[in-house]
């Protein structure tokens, strides 16, 4: 597979390139890649990463895996290719609530690329799956390398906004430090977690912003 990843992540994880569990997993990814229609496409797999270098992370939104349908992941997580209508409905809920808590409009399409060019890192805990068949490449060896990633910018960096929606999201938590980071929780933007009322009015982008700006970093143009 032809994968993109940013030069300075490839300096923070080569560590783990050489580890067993990651070798492993390469094995299983190629495999699954020649035998199913897998999702993403194997050179947007570690998009997260090639979007927003280690040292320009502002934001970590965590999500679980890709979207299973075919041509919406691209290796963001709650993102989709400009071209797909209509938008899942996570994401519709994440852009209602921006427009209540910012009081901006919905966006011309569902690619959140614009994000990620900002300092948001859009990571999945598990960055591949089967087309078709939700959470089916779990386990296998994605999460132990996503914690890694976590680890590093608690350890390295000062000041990212880590926002955790929903169950799997906020077991992260433990990784992070949160003297040097802030960590803002809330349901998952699901409908079945939003319609419980888990997720409406969590403000998390008004709070973002807010403490970005009270550490003299810009805030997030969502």
């Amino acid at each position: 597979m032809n994968v993109k990843m940013e030069s300075s992540w490839q300096e923070q994880l080569k560590d783990e390139f050489e580890k067993e569990y990651f070798k492993n997993l390469v094995q299983f990814v190629k495999k699954e890649y020649s035998t199913y229609t897998c999702l993403p496409k194997g050179r947007d797999i570690f998009n997260a990463l090639d979007y927003t270098p280690f040292d320009k992370v502002k934001v970590v939104i965590m999500g679980q895996d890709p979207y299973p349908t075919p041509g919406h992941a691209h290796g963001l997580c709650f993102s989709v290719q400009e071209q797909v209508k209509p938008l899942p409905p996570s994401l519709v809920n994440i852009f209602k609530e921006i427009q209540t808590d910012l009081g901006l409009s919905f966006p011309a399409n569902g690619s959140l690329v614009r994000w990620a060019k900002q300092g948001i890192l859009l990571l999945n805990a598990v960055l591949t799956v089967r087309a078709g068949q939700p959470r089916s490449h779990q386990g296998k060896g994605w999460e132990i390398f996503t914690n890694q990633i976590i680890k590093k910018i608690s350890e390295k960096r000062e000041n990212v906004v880590f926002l955790l929606w929903g169950g799997d999201a906020k077991r992260k938590k433990k990784l992070i430090d949160t003297q040097k980071h802030k960590i803002l929780e809330s349901g998952h933007p699901s409908p079945l977690s939003a319609n419980r009322g888990y997720w409406f009015g969590n403000k998390h982008f008004s709070k973002t912003n807010n403490f970005l700006q009270s550490k003299g970093l810009e805030k997030i143009i969502w």
